[in-house]
């Protein structure tokens, strides 16, 4: 990836961006998809057209060389990659940036960047690859401070030591999913984790947000492959002990995975590894009743068979996905193992798909041999859409299309309800603020005791008032998870975004002591101010759902 520019506004890489040409056609095809709405193109900004606020302070002595005030560097770390970040980077709405962006090399160097910001009243945000969805890495919250700094992990990406027989692997936590990657191959291993953002997440990003992964059941978020973490918090070194599992109390990995840098920076973590797989199987099943589709879902979840996927796609996502185009539900089923082959456990799910009324589509795949990293038919096409989406989202943006996703999890006796009133509510809201617009659905990943649907919404913007129209449809979605007994989140975090949310969610016992290991881990205040919890205690919308925060003037005396 070494000599590719990042993307200061939009989603990974320059050179991959669908061109103008490209981006007209998208544009063309949104519009018939959305009944021939009227869209209103944007071109995307160049770095030098940016008018970006002053840095309020000089970088301080002690870490003025690992520090950058150049305007692609700030604009790159003002915001995530959801929906109102991309629109606003198109719009050259850069007003949050962070004053600094810090490069550590080592802990050490972490550790002096904090103790520099707890002395300076400075605000330190962590940043892995910035592809939060949920504003877990934007500014905007961090009213009250001199000024702010990003602190970009990036440096701190090596695979550290490998325990080969334990199968465990020491990783820096700046490492991204192509680097970790390539550097276990090494040891013929592999961490497996495969997240959308794969290209460009990293590791502590991973645990920080507790990540969904590419299995669809068992080990399904990045909790399953932590053994012991490492972190700087704003006043010491915490690291967790490494052993297979524990009775001894709570755990303290738990209290840091899902953390979001809001009590410490983690630096490395020692990660369950695995061999290569070596045997696949994966075959298309398609249904023309959504009910008994998810029904064959629950079954073959409940059964034992642990399928690495088994992703329910409804009608209009195997459609937007070209993975199916003849109205059909399709379920995606996959194994793989580096021991055995897969034939029986294949059947098996097959058998009870085609009792719940599925048919299969064309023989299943399977390979019995090397790792080749491939997948057949409907499974390898719903991976390149799937690894695609985040550019074509940000084409759409480009093209005046609103188009977003949200995630949940709930138990499968109250998902018939929880679906029905998802898609009603999205529904009236994309009607009321866009005059129209379609939601897809898919499951990410299933569990004996229910699913984590996944919905799309796409619906045509109106200049100038995009933001305001994707509040109203993702407040609608977010009111109706919690009312419907879902959890507001099943893998994207929680953020700034989710927090008023999280907050109504989570027992009240529980945030007073969450704050209270705030207080003690962070007694500034100065990690990623606004994430997950509020110290003072008191609720209020994020800046993706309320409008942001001004910036206090320059301080000379930085």
């Amino acid at each position: 990836m070494s000599g590719r520019e990042r993307s200061f506004w939009g989603w990974g890489f320059e050179d991959a961006l669908p061109d103008a040409s490209a981006r007209k056609g998208l544009a063309n095809m949104a519009s018939a998809m959305l009944g021939g709405a009227e869209l209103k193109p944007r071109e995307p900004p160049r770095v030098e057209d940016l008018e970006l606020p002053a840095p309020r302070i000089d970088p301080p002595a002690r870490i003025a060389s690992m520090c950058s005030v150049g305007p692609r560097d700030r604009a790159l770390h003002t915001y995530g990659r959801a929906y109102p970040d991309l629109v606003r980077g198109l719009q050259g709405d850069f007003q949050n940036a962070p004053d600094l962006v810090a490069r550590p090399r080592s802990e050490s160097d972490l550790r002096l960047i904090l103790d520099v910001c707890a002395d300076a009243r400075i605000a330190a945000i962590p940043y892995g690859g910035g592809t939060s969805v949920v504003g877990g890495v934007e500014p905007s919250t961090c009213d009250g401070f001199r000024a702010v700094v990003s602190i970009d992990l990036g440096a701190m990406n090596r695979v550290v030591e490998v325990d080969a027989t334990s199968r465990l692997a020491r990783i820096q936590a700046g490492a991204s999913g192509p680097a970790l990657e390539s550097q276990l191959s090494k040891s013929g291993l592999t961490l497996r984790h495969f997240p959308q953002s794969f290209e460009l997440s990293t590791l502590g990003g991973w645990i920080a947000t507790r990540a969904g992964g590419h299995f669809a059941t068992l080990h399904t978020h990045i909790d399953d492959f932590v053994a012991s973490i490492r972190a700087v918090t704003a006043g010491e070194v915490i690291e967790t002990l490494r052993v297979p599992a524990s009775g001894a109390g709570p755990s303290p990995d738990r209290l840091l995975l899902g953390s979001e840098g809001a009590l410490g920076v983690i630096t490395e973590a020692w990660m369950r590894v695995q061999p290569k797989p070596v045997y696949r199987a994966s075959a298309e099943v398609a249904f023309t009743e959504w009910e008994r589709a998810v029904t064959a879902t629950r079954e073959i979840a409940q059964a034992g068979l642990h399928p690495s996927g088994c992703r329910l796609l409804d009608a209009r996502e195997a459609k937007l996905h070209q993975v199916r185009t003849d109205g059909s539900h399709v379920l995606l089923l996959a194994f793989e193992s580096s021991d055995h082959p897969l034939r029986p456990w294949m059947e098996r799910a097959l058998a009870i798909a085609k009792g719940a009324g599925g048919a299969l589509a064309g023989e299943p795949a399977y390979r019995d041999g090397e790792d080749d990293g491939g997948r057949g038919g409907a499974e390898k096409a719903w991976r390149k859409a799937f690894l695609d989406a985040p550019y074509l989202a940000s084409a759409l943006a480009c093209a005046g299309v609103i188009v977003d996703t949200f995630e949940t999890a709930c138990t499968w006796d109250r998902f018939d309800a929880l679906h029905g009133e998802v898609i009603r509510r999205v529904r009236e809201a994309m009607k009321s603020a866009c005059g129209g617009g379609i939601i897809t659905s898919r499951f990410t990943h299933v569990y004996p005791e229910g699913p984590a649907p996944y919905y799309t919404f796409v619906a045509p913007a109106r200049p100038g008032g995009e933001v305001e129209q994707w509040r109203a449809i993702k407040r609608a979605a977010s009111e109706a998870l919690l009312a419907s007994g879902g959890t507001i989140t099943h893998h994207h975090a929680v953020g700034r975004t989710h927090r008023p949310w999280y907050e109504r969610q989570a027992p009240p016992a529980f945030a007073d002591a969450l704050r209270a290991v705030k207080r003690a881990w962070d007694p500034e205040g100065i990690l990623n101010p606004g994430v997950l919890v509020d110290p003072a205690g008191s609720s209020r919308e994020s800046s993706e759902l309320s409008p942001g925060t001004s910036r206090p003037p320059r301080d000379s005396n930085g």
